[in-house]
């Protein structure tokens, strides 16, 4: 049984890897840059192995985007350090945009990161994360997590938020997105009724600096 198991798991990595991640980081990575301004700095929040970073670079290179991440790569495609998993290691308003990618959701406190964004970001923060709305949004939302970070040593708290709990994050960072988009088009559209199907958006948040 076990190596039943151990087959279906390799299996199915090959085809989510195939079918699903390559797609998966050129349809974000142009959804992203949509969001991004022509020029100015980034930190990638949780960058991972950077590769999507690295594409919205190659689409704009008047971007420069920097990664931060509890976990090193051994091969980051973007220039990245490590910090803590709260404060972030830069000064106030010290570039134009924070990023964070499937990120806030393996995090214990999502507004205490989107607040250290705003601290950190002169223009925005832009992000992709899910809407979890019901008790089968989140069966399929863990899923996804588990076969998509299990093999890297990601922690996976399922903490995804729902479509009330999105508006109280804003209010609590003092902002709303003046951009908000659902039809992404991440998976084939055989997927797309189950994997797709309003878990999934991408969104701009202007920072408000206060007087």
């Amino acid at each position: 049984m076990g190596k039943f198991f151990a087959a279906g798991l390799k299996w199915l990595g090959v085809v989510h890897s195939g079918l699903v991640l390559d797609r998966r980081m050129a349809v974000l990575a142009r959804a992203l840059h949509d969001l991004l301004p022509e020029s100015g700095t980034v930190i990638d929040v949780g960058c991972g192995n950077g590769v999507i970073s690295r594409r919205i670079m190659e689409l704009n290179p008047r971007l420069a985007i920097e990664g931060i991440d509890v976990l090193a790569r051994p091969e980051c495609a973007i220039p990245m350090r490590l910090y803590s998993g709260e404060s972030f290691p830069f000064e106030d308003k010290s570039h134009d945009v924070v990023m964070f990618v499937d990120v806030l959701h393996h995090t214990p406190d999502p507004v205490k990161l989107l607040l250290e964004a705003r601290r950190v970001a002169r223009r925005s923060i832009v992000l992709k994360d899910h809407l979890c709305d019901g008790e089968m949004a989140r069966r399929i939302l863990s899923f996804m997590d588990w076969v998509g970070n299990r093999s890297h040593g990601v922690v996976l708290p399922y903490n995804y938020l729902s479509s009330h709990q999105w508006s109280e994050a804003w209010r609590q960072i003092g902002s709303r997105p003046d951009v908000f988009r659902q039809r992404l088009g991440l998976y084939p559209w055989f997927a797309r009724p189950v994997f797709e199907n309003g878990l999934h958006f991408v969104a701009r948040v202007p920072v408000v600096v206060s007087s």
